[in-house]
């Protein structure tokens, strides 16, 4: 448990709340991480301006972490997530420091919870709906029910052209880092032009999803590889020279 790549110091530290949270999803009634040096929880902390190893110890009492700069007698403190997160006041600042700057599980273990870095989130959220938005609004309506058609399925097939585009601009608020991935698919069309097919009953797909076939004779269009999406699989296999004569058939049939 050395850290040795801690690249942190207090310099410019500022004196203010801070809240920490165990990493990942990871929220346990109460969880203690180690709080002093051990041989089963060694806790040291590399010191590059003297070149070595320094031990850690968060004891209440003291203002330091660091053993070599405790004096007197030390009053252990433990430290505990309750539910998977940790508020340490202004006050406490010897713990503030080991949890933020030297702790060799932090970074790893948990976290200390940066406003700043909510900030940036927040805004790369805002600014992937916006641009959402902004293409769901511009996008024509064979293009919206195609996108809509991956979300939402058949449930399409009953919409108005003004109900797909409320749906489809709904759909980009939400999640509009998959719509984005969506409306930048070029083959979601032919996967909605495959779906379309199947429900007008041109082709057929078999029941453990692995075969299409002409729905007028049951003759065999292609076989869908093995963990791959059936209508992704068919899409991919309209853009092959063989799939370029069974989309123009298909499209005759639609007439």
């Amino acid at each position: 448990m050395k850290n040795n790549n801690n690249t942190q110091s207090e310099e410019g530290w500022e004196i203010k709340d801070r809240n920490y949270f165990l990493a990942g999803n990871s929220a346990p009634l109460t969880f203690t991480i180690p709080s002093k040096h051990t041989k089963k929880h060694p806790l040291l902390w590399f010191d590059k301006k003297i070149g070595a190893q320094r031990e850690l110890r968060y004891a209440t009492n003291q203002a330091s972490v660091f053993v070599d700069e405790q004096k007197g007698e030390s009053t252990m403190g433990h430290i505990t997530f309750v539910d998977g997160v940790l508020y340490v006041p202004k006050e406490q600042q010897n713990l503030q420091k080991m949890l933020t700057l030297y702790h060799p599980l932090t970074g790893h273990r948990f976290h200390e919870l940066l406003p700043q870095a909510i900030a940036v989130d927040e805004l790369e959220t805002l600014e992937w709906e916006i641009e959402a938005l902004n293409a769901a609004r511009t996008m024509d309506i064979d293009h919206a029910e195609a996108v809509l058609r991956v979300e939402s399925g058949s449930s399409v097939n009953n919409l108005s052209s003004k109900e797909i585009k409320r749906d489809l601009l709904l759909f980009a608020k939400a999640n509009p880092a998959l719509f984005i991935e969506l409306a930048n698919d070029e083959n979601v069309q032919l996967r909605n032009f495959g779906i379309k097919a199947a429900e007008a009953k041109i082709i057929s797909l078999s029941q453990d999803q692995r075969t299409f076939t002409w729905a007028s004779n049951n003759k065999k269009l292609m076989t869908v590889p093995f963990d791959e999406n059936p209508y992704a699989a068919f899409a991919a296999f309209l853009k092959t020279d063989e799939g370029v004569e069974i989309y123009k058939s298909i499209e005759k049939k639609f007439k």
